[in-house]
């Protein structure tokens, strides 16, 4: 039996839908009043509440997303005599399950009840069983929504967009849907898009018979066949060459491929997912990607949310990383300092998680055999990052000093500041392996040819052994 929450100040309403979900034979309470409605959401269990907008106390549109956040995270059923279709598009984009106007008949009404518990139902059961995370840390109302979606995702082949700002984590959530899905016990081939030599691309992605070019002494035969009965993860699609995109979608398309050099067409099954951090409908506008292949591999997406519209996880994910970090340097556990947490929680992490973990890697390498992290462990910018905070509270009804706006004046653009805190972090990395670029990969979880455009674009090639 499903528990109903029915928010309306209109007694007629409530009795109406009260015999209707009794005829159900669901159990329900009413509330008068949007406060009532909010104290009985927040501390019992409900699967599904049917809110009026317009309450004696308040908008029920704008309590909305606090009672989709309820504990028991229930469904909503707008049901109400006002807002029309703008109305309509409001609740939806917070999430409501349907939008019923009043007046109203008694199927109009019982069939989304029916659906929104059938699909409670339904999502319940999947998850009854444990969803493997595939190292995703964190319990925020943010993050459980896109893990909700890897559920729901994994068990179709539709294919799949992730997208987020750099360093949220989306083959992390790519590998989640691989993991999850009936093809886990294949492979799950990631090929980065943005490291693709736009010259061998073709070759790398639908291989070669040998002979079919220069230099090309044997067969190879490239990474989509690799991805067969699995998983191919094409991370930064934006940046898929635009000479690869027609025959790409061609193979998506028939399921078949042709290699280079080859007589025969090749049949093929894998599951997509691809990743971006850029705007792929802008892309399509600017002529650099094309709208059909868009449309093919948009089955569902994913908006992943930046580490700053999920600051709860972040102490989580500290406490994982640290330890992660001294495990694999093999340093004794370290603890972390009052200090130490508030100066990164200060923090906006434009790099979001990836910039994270370099930052704890800096404090674990510079704390050595210290057993406790504190700011003085931390990269000096984030330091004075803090610094200034504290002091711009402290002198916010005084002048600012001149030094400090020249100071801000010649803060540099975040592509320069990523791109030294990269260089930094790579120089580092090829001291600590002894310029070993298979160890370099396994201790920074990157692939060569990523290691490589790094190395490259920093001009450290020259510094790293292969």
């Amino acid at each position: 039996m499903a528990r109903l929450l029915i928010i309306d100040d209109d007694e007629n309403v409530c009795q109406v839908l009260l015999k209707l979900t009794t005829g159900m034979n669901q159990e329900a309470a009413v509330a008068n009043t949007l406060k009532d409605g909010l104290r009985l959401a927040e501390n019992n269990n409900f699967d599904l509440i049917l809110l009026d907008l317009e309450l004696p106390d308040g908008n029920g549109l704008k309590a909305l997303p606090r009672l989709l956040r309820a504990p028991s995270l229930p469904e909503v059923i707008i049901i109400t005599g006002t807002g029309g279709v703008k109305g309509a598009e409001l609740a939806f984009k917070h999430g409501a399950w349907h939008y019923v106007q009043k007046p109203f008949s008694w199927d109009e009404v019982s069939l989304p009840i029916t659906r929104a518990l059938q699909y409670r139902m339904e999502k319940t059961a999947k998850k009854a069983v444990a969803l493997d995370r595939a190292g995703i840390i964190g319990e925020s109302e943010a993050l459980r929504r896109c893990l909700d979606d890897v559920a729901r995702i994994a068990a179709t082949d539709t294919s799949v967009v992730i997208t987020g700002e750099t360093g949220t984590g989306k083959e992390l959530f790519a590998r989640a849907i691989h993991l999850n899905s009936a093809r886990s016990s294949r492979n799950f081939i990631a090929v980065d898009c943005g490291a693709l030599p736009e010259n061998l691309a073709e070759s790398m992605l639908f291989g070669h018979e040998k002979g079919a070019f220069t230099g090309a002494d044997k067969a190879n035969e490239g990474l989509m066949r690799q991805a067969d009965g699995g998983t191919l993860f094409l991370d930064e699609i934006g940046d898929l060459p635009p000479n690869i995109q027609k025959a790409f979608l061609r193979t998506l398309q028939e399921r078949r491929l042709r290699p280079l050099g080859g007589k025969k067409e090749v049949p093929l099954d894998f599951r997509l997912v691809s990743a971006t951090n850029r705007d792929l409908d802008a892309r399509v506008k600017e002529g650099l990607f094309r709208e059909d292949l868009l449309f093919r591999i948009r089955g569902v997406e994913i908006k992943l949310p930046p580490l700053r519209e999920r600051m709860q996880d972040l102490h989580e994910i500290m406490i994982r990383k640290i330890h992660d970090i001294c495990q694999r340097y093999s340093m004794g556990t370290k603890g972390m300092s009052p200090e130490f947490l508030e100066t990164l929680a200060s923090h906006r992490w434009p790099g979001n998680v990836r910039e994270l973990i370099h930052v704890l890697e800096y404090a674990a390498a510079s704390a050595h055999g210290d057993p406790t992290l504190f700011p003085i462990h931390l990269p000096p910018e984030y330091r004075s990052a803090q610094f200034r905070k504290e002091h711009k509270r402290e002198t916010m009804d005084d002048a600012e000093p001149l030094e400090m706006k020249r100071e801000q004046s010649e803060l540099p653009s975040l592509g320069a500041y990523r791109d030294r805190f990269e260089r930094t972090y790579l120089l580092t990395l090829l001291d600590r392996t002894k310029g070993d670029r298979d160890l370099a990969c396994r201790l920074s979880g990157i692939s060569q040819s990523r290691l490589y455009g790094l190395l490259k674009k920093h001009n450290l090639a020259r510094f790293s052994t292969l």
